[in-house]
């Protein structure tokens, strides 16, 4: 969950929404190029569930993240189901697409997140002492294929900041990871992160060895949230060191101002929702905007992880104007022009197994929220050969 929960029941409150079918949609290849340089997209479709969509005695929704495991040719879905509807969980699926279009999603199984207590999660309305509720965003598989790699936004309401967690397979706490002390449970209202703007993405390089965690908003002494007049506070991006399981660099993002026109423009955010390894030396990341009553919008930027292109951030305090280099962004795609049915809430972006020419495909997962009014989306896009994101 990203945009804090009571915004979507306010939003609920203000429209008349349907419930959404379950639709297949394999839709004639549509060509995007956001930017002149960019690589051309294809969307080879989208599948789209209902909010009240039911599996293994679960509901399914709040996904928040999608990431492929080539070893069983499963993917990964973490909910954000904070206990509530069920235990805290993630799903394992199969998806079926080829280069005539995005056919099938399949869930395979239902697994809880087990506690340091290896139990499930109880509910928030139900807690125990010692043991955050969590709300997970972000899941990674680690390489070997044995364990992932979680994080949750924490349970700011008892006391517990962010979490970046190891798991099993079968969802066995195994441990929990270091985070950089910025990040960690504000001590006052103008100092650390800010309650649901949390760990939002996570990256594994495609050699092992570097994981890249998103924030998904500035810190409060960092800058504010955007505004339709001015980009968003800077948002960190720490690197951590896979055989140490340490943070050692950390890089500034500045996300985009918000749309202009916006109506109740100061309940509106904008941030990253997830981060993916495009190459050695980048990455994809994803900003979703919302805006109230229910309006999404999400764009893909690329950009550099050399450490010459941007100025190391860890263990700095505060990030004021002048004092950082912050990474520079190449648009990639605006999903306003993918030619999808709408844009939901995408959360989740993960490469899938490539095309029998060679073409990459690029898989996209929306969270509902749990909402009546929003769907379950799962986009698939196709990398056309092109020169996107040269220069960076």
């Amino acid at each position: 969950m990203n945009n804090p929960r009571q915004l979507r029941l306010w939003s609920l409150s203000l429209i008349c929404a349907s419930l959404a079918a379950c639709t297949t949609a394999s839709l004639t290849p549509h060509r995007i190029c956001s930017t002149p340089q960019a690589r051309p997209w294809s969307l080879l479709g989208e599948i789209r569930w209902p909010h009240d969509k039911l599996f293994a005695g679960t509901v399914v929704g709040g996904l928040s993240s999608i990431d492929y495991d080539p070893g069983s040719n499963l993917y990964y879905l973490v909910s954000d189901d904070r206990s509530a509807l069920g235990s805290a969980r993630f799903y394992t699926a199969r998806i079926d697409y080829d280069a005539s279009g995005l056919h099938q999603v399949r869930l395979h199984n239902a697994q809880p997140l087990l506690s340091p207590a290896q139990a499930p999660y109880p509910s928030h309305r139900q807690p125990l002492p010692g043991i955050a509720t969590p709300d997970a965003e972000a899941l990674r598989m680690l390489p070997g294929g044995q364990s992932l790699l979680w994080s949750s936004e924490g349970d700011f309401a008892r006391g517990f900041g962010p979490q970046l967690l190891q798991s099993g397979t079968d969802g066995r706490w195994q441990r929990e990871w270091p985070l950089p002390p910025e990040l960690l449970q504000p001590a006052s209202k103008t100092q650390g992160p800010r309650s649901n703007f949390t760990l939002e993405g996570m990256a594994l390089s495609e050699d092992g060895s570097t994981l890249w965690l998103a924030m998904e908003a500035a810190l409060k002494q960092d800058g504010s949230l955007p505004s339709t007049e001015q980009p968003g506070g800077p948002v960190r991006i720490t690197a951590y060191d896979m055989g140490t399981q340490q943070p050692v660099r950390q890089m500034a993002y500045l996300p985009d101002a918000l749309p202009a026109g916006l109506w109740l423009q100061h309940r509106a955010i904008n941030g990253i929702s997830d981060v993916l390894a495009d190459g050695p030396e980048h990455l994809l990341v994803l900003e979703r905007s919302f805006a109230p009553p229910l309006r999404f919008g999400a764009r893909i930027y690329r950009i550099s992880t050399r450490a010459d292109a941007s100025s190391d951030t860890l263990g700095q305090d505060r990030l004021q104007p002048g004092s950082y280099r912050p990474a520079d962004k190449k648009l990639l795609l605006d999903l306003a022009d993918a030619g999808l049915q709408s844009v939901d809430n995408l959360e989740g972006m993960s490469w899938g197994p490539p095309l029998p020419d060679g073409r990459r495909v690029l898989l996209l997962v929306s969270d509902n929220n749990f909402n009546p009014a929003e769907v379950t989306q799962f986009v698939a896009l196709s990398e056309e050969p092109g020169h996107c994101g040269a220069g960076l």
